[in-house]
């Protein structure tokens, strides 16, 4: 993993991650929680996180979980 020099505000990711993925996200009690369509976009948005912001996604989000069918 490469070495980060400054620590990146959790707004200013979850933005990059809304703007860049099919997701949304939803609010309990002030917590930022991912709403994602598929299992293959949550590992891509993992991903995505760790390398260019150097966190768990779960170090951003209170929860990720699964959009139901509609």
């Amino acid at each position: 993993m490469a070495a980060f020099r400054e620590t990146v505000e959790p707004d200013h990711i979850i933005q990059c991650v809304v703007s860049e993925f099919p997701c949304r996200v939803l609010w309990s009690e002030g917590r930022p929680c991912l709403e994602y369509q598929r299992e293959e976009d949550l590992k891509e948005i993992t991903a995505y996180v760790e390398v260019n912001f150097g966190v768990d996604l779960l170090d951003v989000f209170f929860t990720a979980v699964e959009s139901l069918p509609a």
